[in-house]
């Protein structure tokens, strides 16, 4: 027992004893500077030296940009950029799927595919009700130069319509003669009115051209997409007044009774109605007399 005592002072008597540090001039010998020292001084200070050094360290490295040179770290550059494309790329697929979507439904129209989807009639109606007092009828000098040349070619002017009833039925095409009905079992998505050649073809509705080019089975035809997935297709034109992408309004001339594309018999024309891919029979909707 008296030996662990001894020992323990023994090594205390170490830790405190006393050294002296000086600094010399190695010419003259002088003496420059000069600590006193403990081991247990040189401990306790290299102790906070090396925890100081490690804290600041760290915060060095949490808090500037030099933790990108570490192997291992992320740069925050990189984050952000990573961020960004994955937002865009979110973007992208939304907008992909919306295309095909709509591509879609234009190759069925174009190829008269049809899915089993019923179409509520009264809803149609209720879509393209027009408040009359915001229907503008001033007629601009195109116009009138229109009507007075069609005036006796087709009395469903849109001038001289009742605008009290403009929202029991779309505005019709063109007026002629019904040479073939709709007919789904056949397979005839439309309804073939024939008219003088070169009569104008006017827009059922508002809407927005989205295809407007010649094929050879159907030759010039064009296409106006219309509110809540209703599209409108006429065929067989003379020709096409109007480009894609072009917004018109009902009524507007779109087009000329022709007799273009494989398909045809003589001059008329071949006008479909479509809602979400499915095709609707047009004598429903408009009156073609």
């Amino acid at each position: 027992m008296a030996k662990k005592v001894e020992k323990r002072k023994e090594i205390k008597k170490k830790l405190l004893h006393k050294y002296r540090l000086v600094i010399l001039n190695e010419s003259t010998f002088e003496e420059k500077i000069s600590f006193k020292l403990s081991r247990l001084n040189v401990f306790v200070t290299g102790s906070l030296f090396i925890i100081v050094l490690i804290g600041f360290t760290i915060l060095l490295i949490a808090f500037t940009p030099l933790r990108e040179y570490i192997p291992g770290y992320s740069s925050t550059k990189l984050k952000r950029q990573a961020t960004e494309l994955t937002y865009k790329t979110d973007s992208l697929v939304t907008v992909l799927n919306y295309t095909n979507k709509y591509l879609d439904n234009i190759r069925k129209v174009l190829r008269g595919d049809v899915e089993n989807n019923p179409v509520n009639r009264d809803s149609l109606f209720e879509q393209f009700k027009v408040d009359p007092s915001s229907v503008d009828l001033t007629p601009i000098k195109q116009d009138s130069m229109l009507r007075a040349q069609v005036a006796l070619e087709d009395k469903y002017n849109l001038f001289e319509r009742d605008v009290h009833n403009i929202h029991l039925q779309l505005f019709p095409p063109v007026g002629g003669v019904i040479s073939q009905n709709y007919d789904a079992e056949k397979k005839h998505y439309a309804v073939d009115v024939v008219a003088p050649r070169d009569t104008p073809v006017k827009a059922v509705a508002d809407g927005t051209v989205i295809f407007s080019e010649w094929t050879a089975e159907t030759g010039y035809v064009i296409i106006l997409e219309h509110k809540n997935g209703l599209i409108s297709v006429y065929k067989h034109n003379g020709s096409l007044n109007k480009e894609q992408g072009d917004f018109v309004r009902a009524g507007e001339v779109i087009a000329s009774i022709g007799n273009t594309g494989e398909f045809t018999t003589g001059p008329h024309l071949h006008f479909e109605l479509w809602r979400n891919g499915t095709p609707v029979n047009p004598m429903d909707y408009i009156d073609f007399k």
